[in-house]
């Protein structure tokens, strides 16, 4: 997708489709069918409602699960912001081709289907304390990116990172989008408390440079984004037109997702949080997106590896759903 302009992409952020009403209604009343008090499988049963609605058929499938990972380098991680050297990144890319990250683990488990797609990463983004990470033809290349790597047809996708400094460009976003810097500054990578410092220092400059954009969601995220960030962006804005429900990751991915709530209130319908991460600010971004999410594991990691967890949490709900029997069927008497 080539978008010509900030404003172009802003008009398809603002244009979403509202999903399928009755196939999520469908669900809702064969779940009342089964043999199990109404609403006891909790949000297991929601689910399956989700996508029904977001996929457009009373009865959802799971055959096609994808995993998508971007990458990106960063140019704020000349700063000190990162407890890694910024050509881990590309090590890692080359890591996921050779099959030994986790991410390659649980999306074989998943049954999903993996895709990497570095993103210039011998090209960091310029350093935000300086310049804008993108301008505007840079950044909104990176959101096409994303976008054209969505194929129709899909029934779940999942999103994940890579990139040395992106829980930098994080935070940033967050902070540009909700106020604030401290409460959503974390250790990333496992930085000292100098290296937490230093991260903290950087976005603090950055809202001062940038203050004059940053009341404009998408030119915030070019102000102080990443590529690989705003690919995620593009990518789960396809989903929404393409009729594909999304599992969102940790917190660089659900920072890079948050310019849609901030065009459309319904911006991340189509979306469910897959688990809170143990980096600071994930729960709190959460909180003021108002997505609820599957689990809390402790995990920080990024790569889509909280996403492609909770498939199998998905593939459980879509089992009870089509497997188990209805009160008719199984001779069972229903309530009174």
């Amino acid at each position: 997708m080539n978008f010509a302009s900030i404003d172009a992409l802003r008009g398809a952020c603002q244009d979403l489709p509202v999903g399928d009403a009755a196939a999520a209604d469908a669900v809702a009343r064969h779940q009342d069918m089964l043999t199990k008090p109404q609403g006891s499988l909790g949000r297991l049963e929601t689910l399956v409602g989700w996508l029904a609605r977001w996929q457009g058929k009373p009865l959802p499938t799971l055959d096609r699960v994808k995993v998508i990972v971007f990458a990106g380098s960063h140019g704020v991680t000349a700063q000190g912001v990162s407890a890694f050297p910024a050509e881990v990144t590309g090590q890692m890319v080359a890591n996921f081709a050779a099959g030994g990250a986790a991410i390659n683990q649980l999306a074989r488990m998943a049954g999903a289907d993996l895709q990497v797609i570095p993103l210039q990463i011998d090209k960091p983004t310029n350093d935000f304390t300086l310049a804008p990470a993108m301008d505007d033809a840079e950044f909104l290349a990176a959101v096409g990116r994303g976008y054209d790597a969505v194929t129709p047809g899909l029934d779940l996708l999942c999103f994940g990172e890579m990139g040395i400094g992106n829980t930098t460009a994080a935070a940033a976003i967050a902070s540009a989008l909700f106020g604030g810097v401290e409460q959503w500054v974390g250790r990333g990578t496992g930085v000292d408390d100098a290296g937490l410092g230093r991260k903290q220092a950087a976005i603090e400059v950055a809202m001062k440079l940038h203050g004059a954009v940053l009341h404009d969601p998408l030119r915030a995220a070019a102000a102080v984004g990443g590529r690989e960030l705003a690919a995620i962006l593009g990518a789960t804005l396809a989903a929404r037109h393409k009729g594909v429900p999304v599992l969102l990751d940790g917190f660089v991915c659900t920072a890079a997702v948050a310019p849609l709530t901030r065009l459309h209130p319904h911006g991340l319908d189509h979306a469910v949080a897959a688990h809170v991460s143990a980096e600071a600010g994930h729960r709190g971004l959460l909180g003021a997106l108002a997505l609820k999410p599957l689990f809390d594991l402790g995990m920080r990691l990024g790569e889509a590896s909280g996403a492609c967890l909770a498939v199998n949490i998905l593939r459980s709900a879509l089992a009870c759903h089509t497997g188990m029997a209805s009160f008719a069927d199984a001779g069972v008497s229903g309530k009174d």
